[in-house]
Protein backbone atom coordinates (compact mmCIF):
# COMPACT_ATOMS: atom_id res chain seq x y z
CA UNK A 1 0.00 0.00 0.00
CA UNK A 2 1.55 3.24 -1.19
CA UNK A 3 -0.52 5.39 0.37
CA UNK A 4 -0.77 4.72 4.48
CA UNK A 5 2.02 6.51 6.19
CA UNK A 6 4.27 3.39 7.83
CA UNK A 7 6.40 5.41 9.64
CA UNK A 8 7.06 8.98 11.79
CA UNK A 9 6.71 10.56 8.45
CA UNK A 10 2.91 11.86 8.73
CA UNK A 11 3.73 13.11 12.44
CA UNK A 12 3.97 16.67 13.78
CA UNK A 13 7.08 17.73 14.72
CA UNK A 14 7.68 18.83 18.59
CA UNK A 15 9.16 22.36 19.15
CA UNK A 16 12.51 22.77 20.21
CA UNK A 17 13.85 25.33 22.36
CA UNK A 18 17.58 26.17 21.47
CA UNK A 19 19.75 26.95 24.05
CA UNK A 20 22.69 28.01 22.28
CA UNK A 21 21.34 30.99 20.62
CA UNK A 22 19.69 31.85 24.34
CA UNK A 23 23.25 31.73 26.48
CA UNK A 24 25.02 33.96 23.11
CA UNK A 25 21.91 36.40 23.72
CA UNK A 26 22.76 36.55 27.62
CA UNK A 27 26.58 36.44 27.05
CA UNK A 28 25.61 39.20 24.73
CA UNK A 29 23.88 41.54 27.85
CA UNK A 30 26.28 40.50 30.63
CA UNK A 31 29.47 42.19 28.70
CA UNK A 32 27.10 45.60 27.66
CA UNK A 33 26.40 45.62 31.45
CA UNK A 34 29.83 45.21 32.83
CA UNK A 35 31.13 47.39 29.99
CA UNK A 36 28.40 50.08 30.69
CA UNK A 37 29.44 50.04 34.48
CA UNK A 38 33.15 50.20 33.92
CA UNK A 39 32.77 53.72 31.83
CA UNK A 40 30.21 55.59 34.36
CA UNK A 41 32.23 58.13 36.68
CA UNK A 42 30.73 57.98 40.37
CA UNK A 43 30.68 61.31 42.21
CA UNK A 44 30.64 61.97 46.11
CA UNK A 45 29.23 65.06 44.93
CA UNK A 46 26.31 67.29 43.40
CA UNK A 47 25.07 66.01 40.63
CA UNK A 48 25.14 68.60 37.55
CA UNK A 49 28.98 70.51 38.36
CA UNK A 50 30.70 70.19 35.54
CA UNK A 51 34.42 69.64 36.20
CA UNK A 52 37.74 71.22 34.74
CA UNK A 53 39.89 68.76 33.10
CA UNK A 54 43.13 67.63 33.56
CA UNK A 55 46.08 66.05 32.14
CA UNK A 56 47.29 64.39 35.53
CA UNK A 57 45.16 62.60 37.23
CA UNK A 58 44.46 59.94 40.26
CA UNK A 59 42.01 57.30 40.69
CA UNK A 60 40.54 58.66 44.39
CA UNK A 61 39.63 56.13 47.48
CA UNK A 62 36.73 56.42 48.76
CA UNK A 63 36.77 55.25 52.40
CA UNK A 64 37.45 58.14 54.46
CA UNK A 65 36.42 60.95 52.02
CA UNK A 66 34.11 63.74 51.90
CA UNK A 67 33.18 65.90 48.57
CA UNK A 68 33.02 69.13 49.05
CA UNK A 69 31.22 70.42 46.07
CA UNK A 70 31.56 74.20 44.62
CA UNK A 71 28.79 75.49 42.28
CA UNK A 72 28.63 78.25 39.83
CA UNK A 73 26.86 79.97 41.92
CA UNK A 74 28.72 79.94 44.42
CA UNK A 75 27.07 78.02 46.71
CA UNK A 76 28.47 74.80 48.59
CA UNK A 77 27.53 71.21 49.29
CA UNK A 78 29.21 68.58 51.91
CA UNK A 79 28.78 65.73 49.37
CA UNK A 80 25.21 65.88 48.39
CA UNK A 81 23.96 68.22 51.35
CA UNK A 82 23.88 71.78 50.53
CA UNK A 83 24.97 73.65 53.61
CA UNK A 84 25.55 77.41 54.74
CA UNK A 85 29.45 78.44 55.75
CA UNK A 86 28.79 77.94 59.49
CA UNK A 87 27.57 74.60 58.99
CA UNK A 88 30.71 73.96 56.88
CA UNK A 89 32.95 74.84 59.44
CA UNK A 90 31.30 72.53 62.07
CA UNK A 91 31.18 69.60 59.75
CA UNK A 92 34.66 69.85 58.71
CA UNK A 93 35.50 69.97 62.75
CA UNK A 94 32.90 67.37 63.47
CA UNK A 95 35.20 65.19 60.51
CA UNK A 96 38.13 65.70 61.95
CA UNK A 97 37.14 64.21 64.94
CA UNK A 98 36.09 60.81 63.26
CA UNK A 99 38.64 60.34 60.72
CA UNK A 100 41.70 61.99 62.05
CA UNK A 101 43.43 60.74 58.64
CA UNK A 102 40.18 61.80 56.33
CA UNK A 103 40.56 63.49 52.86
CA UNK A 104 38.93 66.14 51.32
CA UNK A 105 38.13 66.24 47.63
CA UNK A 106 37.02 70.04 46.04
CA UNK A 107 34.52 68.96 43.51
CA UNK A 108 33.69 72.39 41.63
CA UNK A 109 32.38 73.79 38.84
CA UNK A 110 34.40 74.93 35.77
CA UNK A 111 32.39 78.09 36.26
CA UNK A 112 32.59 78.70 39.94
CA UNK A 113 34.79 81.40 41.70
CA UNK A 114 38.15 80.71 42.10
CA UNK A 115 37.81 82.29 45.87
CA UNK A 116 35.18 79.36 47.00
CA UNK A 117 37.27 77.15 46.86
CA UNK A 118 40.06 78.57 48.08
CA UNK A 119 37.87 79.28 50.89
CA UNK A 120 36.93 75.48 51.08
CA UNK A 121 40.68 74.37 50.77
CA UNK A 122 42.00 77.26 53.95
CA UNK A 123 39.47 75.66 56.06
CA UNK A 124 40.13 72.33 55.88
CA UNK A 125 44.32 73.14 56.21
CA UNK A 126 43.27 74.85 59.11
CA UNK A 127 41.13 72.29 60.73
CA UNK A 128 44.21 70.10 60.44
CA UNK A 129 43.69 67.98 57.13
CA UNK A 130 46.40 67.28 55.36
CA UNK A 131 44.89 65.07 52.21
CA UNK A 132 43.53 68.00 50.54
CA UNK A 133 42.71 66.97 46.66
CA UNK A 134 40.77 68.75 43.82
CA UNK A 135 38.51 66.43 41.33
CA UNK A 136 38.54 66.72 37.78
CA UNK A 137 38.00 64.76 35.04
CA UNK A 138 40.42 63.13 32.76
CA UNK A 139 40.91 65.45 29.31
CA UNK A 140 40.63 63.30 26.01
CA UNK A 141 43.81 62.65 24.17
CA UNK A 142 42.18 64.02 21.16
CA UNK A 143 42.66 67.99 21.18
Amino acid sequence: MAGSSGGSSGGKKKARIEIIPLIDVIFFLLATFVLFTLSLNKSGGVAGINLPTSDSGETRETSGTVTISVTEAGTIAWNKDFISLSEFIDRLKTFKIAEPDGRILINGDEGALFNAALYIFDEARKTGFQKVFIETKVRSASR
